[in-house]
């Protein structure tokens, strides 16, 4: 595959259309932790960044040494998916339900949680190594650091929009931000499907 202005404008595509889930959870995020400050807005924007760019790079290794094990792998994508976000939703949610607490006292979003959010919105971009197989390893990795570039800004706009919802919201942010990753995960695993 040449650089040229198709690889990096489908590069960026692909990352847009990976970012989505992430997206969502950040909203999500930024709804359950309305007092997030800046730093650590660009903190969980680039664990989603990391994972979004480590995915396809590993689903391209995978490809080139160990594929046949990976395709196994791939029908487990969206039941790994459902568990994950529906854990960590219902947790928001049954938090959201059962606090009565103020934006100063609000818990924050655990780093554990982050990673398991990463896990589970950027595992389906491991299917993404085989559409960039016949990349060479700059290649793959220029598009895999791109994809993880488009991610970050978008979910650094995803927990603006929801911090910034949160505050106006107030008590109910956790109960939605519970429910939309709850959503994310159903909506994964539905369309797997189809």
């Amino acid at each position: 595959m040449q650089m040229n202005f198709t690889f990096f404008f489908n590069s960026i595509l692909l990352g847009v259309g990976l970012a989505m889930d992430a997206f969502s959870v950040s909203l999500a995020n930024g709804l359950n932790e309305p007092c997030m400050k800046s730093k650590k807005m660009a903190g969980v924007a680039g664990i989603f960044a990391a994972f979004q760019f480590a995915m396809p790079m590993i689903g391209w290794i995978c490809v080139s040494t160990i594929a046949q094990y990976f395709e196994a792998f791939e029908k487990c994508i969206p039941w790994i998916a459902l568990a994950l976000l529906g854990y960590i939703g219902g947790k928001m949610l049954y938090d959201g339900i059962t606090s009565k607490e103020s934006c100063e006292e609000k818990p924050s979003v655990s780093f554990k949680a982050l990673l398991v959010q990463g896990v589970a919105t950027s595992i389906d971009a491991l299917s993404v190594g085989f559409t960039i197989a016949d990349y060479n390893w700059v290649n793959a990795l220029l598009a895999c650091l791109l994809i993880g570039i488009v991610t970050f800004f978008i979910c650094f706009a995803g927990l603006y929009i929801g911090k910034k919802a949160g505050t106006k919201l107030a008590g109910k942010a956790g109960i939605l931000g519970g429910v939309i990753l709850i959503f994310i995960g159903l909506e994964i695993f539905i369309t797997s499907w189809f």
